[in-house]
């Protein structure tokens, strides 16, 4: 399980008492009391006061709920709970125990804001004036001054965290991708993203069709026994209609995506994938030069969504994955057609607390998507599916491609593309390190799930691609944005 566990224990609670009293309907007369009935006191349990423990709780109440912590929402699918986030220590500058008291004061002189103070016994460090410059540690002679960098600021890959002049985090939502890695590497839980959980469990209490959109990263990740079949049970009973697998959906993607990949050969354009909205949303915000060469194709997500809704035009779709940007595509993009809601795996589970529903292992019943279409889940995964594709059809060609993940890398890859000096024609560009199974809001991604998932996939068959969307009705829908 992912090392946050006792994180998302204390998310899991708010989650499943939100969606137990929404499925009960009563949640706007009582979700106002959920901070004291979460957080009974006197004592508290993780914080300074147990007054302190139901703000936070009462902010991730609205969070669940689909709010902002507060009522000035900047738009943003990730959000900071300041209560929660007040923990965190404001300087990250810190004068250690190696700190001499010297005579010389290098640090003192070094600082232009006045922020380093003699001591009587060791320089200190006023929190409120530094400007986390570093001049002071770069002068200390016996390197008794040390960086201490947040976890939530090491993980963005973008440098979307800034901190306030009271230490708190914010958000630049000009440069957040909404990936979701400061999520799940803040030790205090104090970001978060907005849930779907009450909007989902209303369309399931309507009378249109709801459908979960399994997202090909769940085989392994709970384990070998628990398969497609188990989660299909487990969202009948929580009153899904049915549950289709997104892999289906990444056929379907592959075939418009390798048609465009075919035609971009004879330009000598340049092609990048479409299918990771944080890979997307990195290439508009930090090299707008390149959009042009995102592919128009939707993502595996969205395909699905639209071949159920031209059969079934009021049917409710629910996308449900380890990916924090595929609620921000769904709410932000404005792509019609599109899933209508997403879930992270944890979102989903605390539904199913919620209702005392529980996985069992079973065999998958049938297969939906081709080995491709499952594989889309890892690095490398969209490319070979084309490549695939293309053959299937008849294509005896070379294809250039760059298969990249992780920040790093895409860095690297779109720099070299900007300039004009990179040595492929495509760009198949996923921003998490390995690909979706490695996603942020993932349940379990070590060496054991990649062996469980292995298995999985093992049992698959060998039809094609071709073969698999051959019965589908293409013309009913439209591939592209």
């Amino acid at each position: 399980m992912n090392a946050d566990v006792n994180i998302i224990q204390i998310k899991h609670e708010v989650w499943r008492e939100v969606a137990r009293l929404a499925f009960e309907g009563v949640l706007e007369e009582k979700y106002e009391y959920l901070p004291e009935q979460l957080c009974p006191g006197p004592l508290p349990e993780h914080r300074c006061c147990v007054y302190r423990e139901r703000e936070i709780t009462r902010q991730r109440v609205r969070t669940a709920m689909g709010k902002a912590p507060e009522e000035n929402d900047n738009g943003n699918i990730v959000q900071v709970i300041d209560p929660a986030c007040a923990d965190c220590p404001i300087s990250s500058y810190l004068v250690t125990d190696n700190c001499q008291n010297c005579v010389g004061k290098s640090c003192v002189e070094a600082c232009r804001f006045d922020a380093v103070i003699p001591g009587k016994n060791f320089t200190e460090i006023d929190r409120y004036k530094c400007k986390e410059c570093g001049m002071c540690a770069r002068a200390c002679p016996y390197n008794a001054i040390v960086h201490i960098r947040r976890p939530c600021k090491s993980a963005c890959p973008v440098d979307a965290l800034t901190y306030d002049e009271y230490g708190l985090a914010k958000i630049d939502t000009d440069k957040c991708i909404q990936c979701g890695q400061c999520v799940h590497n803040c030790p205090f839980a104090a970001i978060t993203g907005k849930s779907s959980i009450v909007q989902v469990i209303e369309a399931i209490k309507s009378k249109r069709s709801v459908y979960v959109l399994l997202a090909p990263a769940m085989e392994g990740q709970y384990g070998k026994e628990i398969t497609i079949a188990s989660w299909r049970k487990a969202a009948k009973q929580l009153g899904f209609d049915n549950l289709f697998e997104v892999g289906l959906g990444a056929d379907l993607t592959t075939a418009s995506e390798a048609e465009e990949w075919r035609e971009a050969l004879k330009t000598g354009e340049l092609k990048t994938t479409s299918c990771c909205p944080a890979f997307v949303n990195y290439i508009r915000k930090f090299y707008p030069e390149l959009a042009g060469a995102i592919s128009t194709t939707v993502s595996p997500m969205c395909q699905l969504s639209r071949m159920i809704k031209a059969r079934e035009p009021y049917a409710v779709t629910v996308f449900v994955g380890p990916c924090m940007a595929k609620k921000a595509e769904v709410q932000y993009e404005n792509i019609p057609g599109n899933a209508d809601y997403a879930l992270t795996f944890n979102e989903f589970e605390a539904m199913m607390l919620a209702k005392d529903v529980h996985f069992e292992a079973r065999e998958d019943e049938y297969q939906q998507s081709s080995i491709y279409g499952k594989r889309y889940a890892s690095a490398g995964g969209v490319a070979d599916a084309c490549e695939e594709y293309l053959r299937e059809q008849g294509f005896d060609g070379e294809l250039r491609i760059a298969r990249v993940s992780g920040h790093r890398e895409l860095k690297k890859t779109l720099e070299l593309a900007k300039l004009g000096k990179l040595d492929a024609q495509f760009i198949e560009g996923m921003f998490c390190d390995g690909g979706c199974f490695n996603g942020p809001c993932g349940y379990d991604s070590g060496p054991k799930a990649k062996r469980a998932r292995e298995a999985l996939l093992s049992a698959s068959d060998e039809r094609t691609i071709s073969s698999n969307i051959e019965n589908i009705d293409r013309s009913a829908f439209d591939s592209h944005r």
